[in-house]
């Protein structure tokens, strides 16, 4: 007992005040270089510089909170159990030893034993490209005012079929980016649509509900027919692990969909996108799973405002056995968690990713450290919450409004989607027809949920005045109401008018029927 007790002091001695001194060089030096200073230098996204000892100081106590919160380093997932290639998460230890240090004065220690600063690559992060493509024109960002949303055409076309390890983005704005996915458009829609508002690029969210050539919009995560990844800030670009890789057709170009946060500064953006190509193709390929799928569009998501807790669940049974490579989120504003789990046949449950307080500005995709198996029978399922209330501080909308399903990112979807690798490729088609089933399912399922709520307009009083306010309205919708039937001009919807609306709701569902 007293010589394990010994070892451990032994291993951990350094990590402990009680048994040393911590100083800046020796001990916080490595911490922060290796867990900070990625983003907190010269042309990256950091706001502020974290190299030296007087940058550290300078902040410590700010530091000390933000990473006792976890709020830094960016991590989302909270699923302590599951092991990522891409965690950032700082151990209990680490934590503990910086609030050790601050709590002694932060004392700077012995210079000769302050480490080398890290050589962070000048060029390419994973070397010479394959290919360097550019994205078709510039596009201001404002120094101030709202989140922009905006897809860039990179013009391609290659002349034969390839597959790709890896995508690493060069932005030229890149204070303003907060993260980036990467498209294939195949029938050039979007070189149709740039421009079209006299700016380089298409405006919003909205390339694949205007007409994109995206085969499968699970693909924002990377994989499946459709889709090259993403980028996120302070994200290290990675090859896909084997001998996978993504497949880019011939003829195709890429989109880069963007979310731009002004930071103070007016900033260009003309972005380079590096493509590292594979040898041959793989023997495999990746399989996107996306629960709910296209983002929760057949949820009939519609929360009503003050709704503290709106619950969007899914789930789908895995045909056939397969190894789990990756996994990500997404959703808008007033999301306030997500959750994928597994349910294997012999009914252990693995938690895939939970992420307890979601953020629009921090999405990432979470590559497993090993690939999972997950045997056939497998029930994958998603829970994702929203909180519509005024008490949500991410709440758009003041005092907050119904918000029914959207592209832009006052709306809200959500899903979390699953990249997968069966054992080959004639086992792909069960896997699409198991997700055809779950979207035929959840279809059924949102028209009734339409029928009983989206769809009648005495849901949209919010207020229980007998009377339909233009903010009572959805966004989508306000136009397509008032201007038709709000015959006085008044921005309400008597119960003169009302029946009209409703007649008009009425055949709205029929239509969903119809298809």
């Amino acid at each position: 007992m007293i010589r394990s007790l010994l070892t451990l002091l032994l291993l951990f001695g350094p990590l402990l005040p009680c048994t040393a001194k911590v100083t800046f060089n020796e001990h916080i030096a490595p911490l922060i270089h290796q867990n900070c200073t990625g983003c907190h230098r010269p042309g990256q996204n950091g706001p502020f510089h974290l190299i030296s000892y007087r940058d550290v100081k300078k902040r410590a106590l700010t530091i000390n909170d933000v990473i006792l919160d976890r709020y830094m380093p960016p991590w989302k997932p909270t699923n302590k159990e599951m092991h990522y290639a891409n965690d950032r998460r700082l151990s209990d230890e680490q934590i503990d030893l910086f609030g050790s240090w601050v709590k002694e004065g932060m004392p700077e220690g012995d210079s000769s034993k302050r480490p080398k600063l890290p050589e962070y690559p000048s060029g390419w992060y994973l070397g010479k490209p394959d290919l360097v493509i550019k994205m078709k024109g510039k596009f201001e960002v404002p120094a101030e005012g709202r989140d922009i949303y905006r897809s860039f055409v990179f013009p391609l076309q290659l002349s034969e079929d390839k597959w790709v390890k890896a995508v690493e983005l060069r932005p030229k704005a890149k204070s303003a980016v907060h993260h980036a996915l990467f498209f294939i458009d195949s029938n050039g829609a979007a070189r149709k649509m740039d421009g079209r508002d006299g700016k380089a690029g298409i405006s919003g969210m909205g390339f694949l509900r205007q007409g994109g050539g995206i085969t499968d919009p699970a693909a924002a995560f990377g994989g499946g027919n459709g889709g090259l990844g993403g980028h996120v800030p302070g994200a290290t670009p990675a090859k896909l692990p084997g001998d996978l890789a993504m497949f880019l057709p011939r003829g195709s170009d890429v989109v880069m969909q963007t979310h731009f946060h002004p930071s103070g500064k007016k900033e260009v953006e003309e972005a380079e996108l590096a493509l590292y190509f594979a040898e041959e193709s793989p023997e495999v390929n990746l399989v996107p799973i996306q629960i709910p799928p296209f983002f929760g569009a057949t949820k009939g998501i519609n929360i009503p405002a003050g709704e503290e807790s709106y619950i969007v669940e899914d789930s789908i049974t895995l045909p056939v056995p397969v190894k789990a490579v990756s996994v990500g989120g997404h959703a808008h504003y007033i999301c306030k968690s997500m959750i994928m789990t597994a349910t294997l046949p012999d009914g252990k449950m693995i938690t895939l990713m939970s992420i307890d307080d979601w953020d629009l500005d921090w999405q990432d995709r979470y590559q497993f450290e090993k690939p999972l198996d997950l045997p056939a029978g497998t029930v994958l399922k998603t829970r994702l919450v929203y909180d519509n209330s005024a008490s949500n501080p991410e709440n758009p909308n003041s005092p907050p409004r119904r918000i029914t399903w959207g592209q832009e990112s006052d709306d809200e979807m959500g899903s979390v989607t699953l990249i997968v690798v069966p054992e080959n490729n004639e086992k792909i088609q069960a896997i699409k027809d198991a997700q055809r089933a779950q979207l035929i399912t959840s279809a059924a399922d949102a028209i009734q949920k339409a029928s009983r709520s989206f769809l009648n307009v005495k849901n949209y009083d919010e207020n229980g005045d007998g009377l339909i306010q233009y903010n009572e309205v959805p966004g989508r919708m306000r136009s397509r109401i008032f201007d038709r039937f709000d015959k006085d001009g008044d921005k309400t919807l008597d119960k003169i008018e009302q029946p009209e609306v409703q007649k008009y709701l009425d055949s709205m569902l029929r239509g969903f029927r119809r298809r």
